[in-house]
């Protein structure tokens, strides 16, 4: 079994949980703004204002740390994703499911999708991080089979690239965590409103 390099929790200690809780919300900005290669361990310590080696007592390295965030993530996001899929009434109602999923969960984990985001496809050949192109790939089959499910229905075109819509989709609502802040002028509700309605009906009038 690989070495993850999280150090185990140790039991009965609350603040100690909340201080490495504390650590990794710290890291997790840190990665998504300042990037996870040019993110040092120094550099989080000396944002929580400890010492370096203070920090190895809960994680044994920044990569460990990088492991917790994005593993969590993508299976809370893929987790989510399935129950939405498997309680769906029609493949319409489960792309818009997903899609307004996809919405809530930018609003609520800002910074993980940022760094998901970010760093993505350097992980990719980063050994120990395999997880995440699995875990990618996951979704990505969960969301293209709901897709062709609706063209074998008739509810979606069948002249479009099943695999090509998903990107589109894929790409037009994640990519707005880039601007999107939450207490700001829209909501996840709002959001997702108005892209459901620019996918079902288009721009034209």
């Amino acid at each position: 079994m690989t070495d993850t390099g999280v150090v185990p929790r140790r039991r009965g200690t609350a603040s100690g949980s909340s201080r490495r809780a504390e650590l990794l919300t710290l890291a997790a900005e840190m990665f998504a703004t300042k990037g996870f290669a040019q993110t040092t361990v120094r550099d989080i310590a000396d944002a929580a204002g400890i010492l370096s080696g203070s920090l190895y007592h809960h994680f044994r390295s920044k990569e460990a740390m990088l492991t917790e965030l994005l593993s969590g993530f993508l299976d809370g996001l893929n987790a989510r994703f399935t129950e939405i899929v498997e309680a769906g009434v029609d493949p319409q109602a489960d792309l818009d499911g997903l899609i307004a999923e996809s919405f809530r969960t930018i609003h609520r984990e800002r910074l993980s999708v940022a760094l998901y985001q970010n760093e993505a496809s350097f992980l990719a050949t980063v050994e120990g991080f395999e997880f995440v192109a699995e875990r990618s790939r996951d979704n990505e089959a969960l969301w293209i089979r709901v897709i062709e499910a609706g063209q074998a229905s008739g509810v979606f075109q069948a002249s479009l690239d099943p695999a090509l819509t998903y990107r589109f989709i894929r790409d037009g609502v994640w990519s707005t965590v880039s601007w999107y802040r939450p207490g700001g002028r829209h909501t996840p509700e709002t959001l997702a409103e108005q892209y459901l309605k620019l996918l079902h009906a288009g721009i034209l009038a």
